[in-house]
């Protein structure tokens, strides 16, 4: 009976040793200006079921944010686990090799340790006279459109608009020249006749093939796939516009700047303005608001059905059990809100984001947890959910695993969020549970005077007061946490691009 029960016991340590040598897959799922409107984030207007049942499958972090809310930066700290502060590469003209030519990125760490690495999409950014980064990934990058129409009136006839030259990177110094394209289309057209269902198709036939070398070979995958809507212009399907009932989206609550805000921290037009027909002026009526808010809602309908194929397959396929997936969204969104469209600011609707992890065995299927959770903190979450050594860089690794909060959700491995947005001064912002510093600062004239704002979110959740003049102890408990941040790397220093 002993000898049975030794070689029971040696049978099943050697199976166990097996297992622990089958590296999970990691699916990233990255999706284009997506702030957390979505049902499983409480908001009742939105309709994302695939998202939503992601979030069921494992854990929700309802306090995440983004490390610099623009699309080239953003993504930047998520695959190099470093705040752009630290790298300079705040713009998105940033060139990353030009910057930290032995930079060693997320796909390019886990290559290193035998998998894989594809990409679908818009992972890094394209366009403004960025290439993206093709050495981080193992085959070539499944690239496709940012901007795109079906409708010739959205482009006076089928003339190449301002945003569809930048993203492809074409008449760069012409620009002003050309026509604005429409904020929205919605013709009646498959899912495939945008850029979005294309690159859902393609990723699933990218995992069949990783289901085919796993059982070859064992290899496993670290796919990537980037999703462009809800970025503008909200090209979707009719059937998603059909979904929503603009009459009972929400509008925005506050449409004024924050009450004594320094100028530096405002915006107005923008990114909003490049589209018609918004007012050049980027001053935009109540009409025109509820349509583009109610194209937002659609676009996020339209994304959450190209994810729902992806994940579908995934199960169909019998990989879920063995992949960990994240969702991420790049940044957040302002729809109207402080009289604010798009990104580009420190407040809290451009930074706050969508980050649900599932990591079978370990994360709790439908858990949330209120750990405030950065961009940068993906990369050594990764790593340790797939078994590998903490990366090291060579640049610098800003980022803390959130591993611990996937077992526990009341676990806390950091007490604030940390974010930045150059603006002429840099805005340096930490984000606690309850308060939101930032600090406007010329860091090549030290002894300038800085401009503060603190926002409290326990008594004014839309941002319609500048705090900082009536609570200077609060002021300066958070300004000793941000002076434990590393000086900021400047653009002059690293950054050959310039922001759009």
């Amino acid at each position: 009976m002993n000898r049975i029960l030794i070689l029971e016991l040696v049978t099943a340590l050697g199976f166990a040793a097996v297992q622990a040598a089958q590296k999970p897959n990691v699916l990233l799922i990255l999706v284009d200006d997506l702030k957390p409107a979505m049902g499983c984030y409480g908001d009742n207007a939105a309709i994302t079921p695939n998202m939503d049942a992601l979030a069921r499958r494992g854990m929700q972090f309802d306090m995440a944010y983004c490390n610099q809310a623009v699309c080239a930066p953003s993504r930047f700290t998520l695959m190099l686990g470093a705040h752009s502060t630290s790298t300079g590469l705040y713009g998105l003209g940033s060139n990353l090799r030009k910057a930290w030519p032995e930079a060693v990125t997320m796909p390019q760490y886990f290559a290193k340790h035998g998998y894989r690495t594809e990409s679908l999409g818009k992972v890094f950014h394209i366009g403004h006279g960025n290439q993206g980064d093709p050495e981080s990934f193992s085959v070539p990058h499944f690239h496709d459109k940012v901007i795109e129409y079906l409708d010739p009136e959205s482009t006076d006839g089928g003339k190449l608009t301002r945003e569809e030259a930048l993203f492809t990177n074409q008449k760069l110094g012409q620009i002003r020249s050309l026509p604005r394209g429409a904020a929205y289309e919605s013709p009646v057209v498959n899912d495939t006749d945008y850029a979005d269902g294309r690159v859902a198709d393609e990723t699933v036939k990218r995992l069949k093939a990783a289901k085919q070398r796993l059982g070859k070979d064992g290899t496993p995958f670290f796919i990537t796939a980037g999703f462009v809507r809800p970025h503008l212009p909200f090209s979707a399907p009719k059937k998603y516009w059909d979904m929503h009932d603009p009459a009972n989206l929400p509008m925005p609550v506050n449409k004024a700047f924050p009450k004594d805000a320094p100028k530096v921290a405002l915006k107005r037009g923008g990114e909003i303005a490049a589209f018609k027909p918004v007012p050049p002026n980027g001053e935009i009526d109540e009409e025109l608001t509820r349509k583009l808010i109610h194209g937002y809602y659609a676009s996020t309908s339209y994304v959450d059905a190209q994810i729902g194929k992806v994940t579908s397959a995934l199960e169909q396929l019998g990989l879920a059990k063995e992949t960990i997936v994240v969702l991420w969204g790049d940044h957040g969104w302002h729809l109207g809100d402080l009289s604010i469209w798009t990104k580009h600011t420190n407040f809290e609707q451009a930074n706050r984001i969508p980050i649900i992890v599932i990591a079978p065995g370990l994360a709790k299927q439908g858990s949330a947890t209120g750990q405030l959770a950065e961009t940068v903190d993906l990369y050594p979450t990764l790593a340790e959910l797939a078994g590998l050594p903490a990366p090291s860089g060579p640049q610098p690794i800003d980022g803390v695993s959130l591993v611990p909060v996937l077992k526990n959700p009341k676990a806390r491995v950091r007490d604030h969020a940390f974010h930045a947005y150059p603006r002429g001064k840099l805005g340096r912002a930490i984000r606690t549970e309850r308060y939101r510093l930032v600090e406007w600062k010329n860091h090549a004239k030290p002894d300038e005077a800085a401009e503060y704002e603190l926002y409290d979110y326990q008594s004014d959740h839309n941002e319609m007061q500048n705090h900082a003049a009536t609570h200077p102890k609060v002021v300066e408990q958070l300004k000793a946490i941000l002076a434990k941040h590393p000086k900021p790397v400047t653009r002059s220093r690293r950054m050959p691009g310039k922001k759009k």
